[in-house]
């Protein structure tokens, strides 16, 4: 009796692991990340990539005005390519421990705007911590995520992991990529500091692995949303993945971490008196027992003094907006291109509905983003040499204007007080209402949010989401947002 129900046991979970596979692949046929035909970009229009510009045609080109990034060789196309390619790329990932509060061990088919936050959030602390004109030396070496190369690779992992089920034995372990670092001969100083660089971008990396230790990884996103009402297996909206992001950083473990945090804005309102205040207060005492080998990272290339260490910190600026009503209103794409053309600027998370992505440029009418809806392995962030190669995508993708959902969240990295002075500035001219547009996207108000206390009394996933109505504005309003 004991024996026929332990084998009705084993025999429903192995049946329970053969769905699982089956469902991993179902759900990248579903997205069709990479099934997709290649992304065309014009050659005759520039690029703009996270306030980089590119361009593609050389000054005696006259043939083809179209090709594919992986077709073109002429301009700067291969400095795009490696500029996007080294950008951190967080997808789906699958056979993670359990997520809190769920017995689920893949964010297929719901964490999209979870990994597209993450993304953004990397992208500031690549800002912070390597500077924007930094690039992977392997980043060319990426193969092209195109139909061949999927269903091979597809395949073969379906092979492998049924014959590992049927066996009773482990799926394939993650390959690491050859030695680099350790076996790096620093003859001077350009290598020690690509050395040091390449090693910053692998902890950086390693913040978001998918473990319940790392400070910025699902596990710890997901436990954060539950006190927000959020579960895993739940739809998270912009505004409110900002805030769990906020929390995210404020509350990181990681002595690396120490000298940066994040901001969300009220009301489409940025409290400059606030985000001041985040620059000059110390973080709390913190005890490291997650990653206590992890090294104390340098702020870019500037050095970093001790006596500026405890009482500034760089602020990475999170503002939820919504451009238009049920609809994206086309005034505000010149507003995402002028924000994209920013080197502070961090991207935008958004997307079509119920499918977010990760906004990083433009070229003509089209946005230019990075796709978190393609499901990967588990990769182990804890030993030293894990591969870094699933962690950034060799192939963009590009998504009209008039497609993008209204809500989104727009994010900047503000190094210092004066930088933060010299953004509002620069901002606030942008953002100046033209003709067309009857009211801008945010905006700027000196003071403390408290001193207006528009939120008193609301919950931090209220507070954003739906919009609070400000009596003293005059424009007017319906519902979530402003009429145009």
């Amino acid at each position: 009796m004991n024996i026929s129900r332990c084998c009705d046991n084993k025999g429903s979970d192995e049946v329970e692991k053969l769905k699982t596979k089956f469902l991993s692949v179902w759900h990248n046929v579903k997205y069709s990340w990479a099934l997709k035909p290649k992304t065309s970009f014009s050659r005759n229009s520039p690029v703009l990539l996270l306030g980089k510009c590119y361009h593609f045609k050389a000054e005696d080109e006259e043939s083809l005005t179209e090709a594919s990034v992986e077709d073109l060789v002429m301009g700067d196309v291969d400095a795009f390519r490696r500029d996007f390619a080294s950008r951190v790329w967080l997808t789906y990932r699958e056979e993670f421990s359990p997520l809190p509060g769920s017995t689920l061990t893949s964010d297929c088919g719901w964490g999209c705007m979870l990994r597209a936050g993450q993304m953004m959030v990397a992208q500031g602390l690549m800002l912070h911590f390597l500077g924007r004109d930094w690039t992977w030396s392997e980043a060319l070496t990426l193969q092209p995520l195109d139909t061949e190369t999927w269903t091979t690779t597809a395949a073969k992992r379906l092979v492998a992991s049924l014959e590992a089920s049927l066996q009773g034995a482990p799926g394939p372990s993650v390959r690491n990529s050859s030695p680099q670092a350790q076996a790096l001969s620093l003859g001077s100083a350009e290598e020690a500091d690509a050395h040091l660089k390449e090693m910053y971008h692998r902890t950086l990396v390693s913040w978001f692995g998918d473990s319940p230790s790392t400070p910025l990884g699902l596990h710890r996103l997901v436990r954060l949303g539950l006190t927000m009402g959020k579960q895993a297996g739940d739809w998270y909206g912009p505004a409110v993945v900002a805030h769990i992001l906020k929390k995210a950083v404020e509350e990181a473990m990681d002595p690396g971490l120490a000298c940066i945090t994040a901001y969300v804005s009220q009301d489409c309102t940025v409290y400059s008196a606030d985000v001041v205040d985040c620059h000059r207060a110390p973080r709390a005492e913190r005890t490291s027992d997650e990653t206590p080998d992890a090294p104390t990272l340098p702020q870019n290339d500037h050095p970093v003094h001790a006596s500026t260490l405890p009482e500034s910190r760089a602020v990475i600026i999170l503002v939820p907006v919504r451009l238009g009503g049920e609809k994206t209103n086309p005034e505000y794409f010149d507003f995402a291109k002028s924000i994209l053309s920013l080197e502070y600027c961090i991207g935008i998370i958004g997307g079509k509905p119920k499918q977010a992505c990760y906004f990083v440029g433009f070229q003509d009418d089209s946005l230019i983003y990075m796709d978190p809806h393609y499901c990967q392995s588990f990769v182990d962030v804890s030993t030293s040499d894990f591969p870094l190669q699933s962690y950034h995508c060799p192939s963009p993708k590009k998504m009209p204007f008039s497609k993008m959902d209204p809500s989104c969240t727009v994010g900047f990295y503000s190094r210092s007080v004066q930088d933060y002075e010299r953004i509002s500035q620069e901002l606030s001219k942008l953002l100046q209402p033209s003709a067309k547009e009857k009211y801008p996207a945010f905006t700027f108000v000196q003071g403390h949010g408290r001193d207006y206390n528009l939120s008193a009394g609301l919950t931090p996933e209220k507070r954003e989401w739906p919009f609070i109505h400000d009596p003293r504005r005059t424009v007017t309003t319906v519902g979530d947002f402003v009429l145009l």
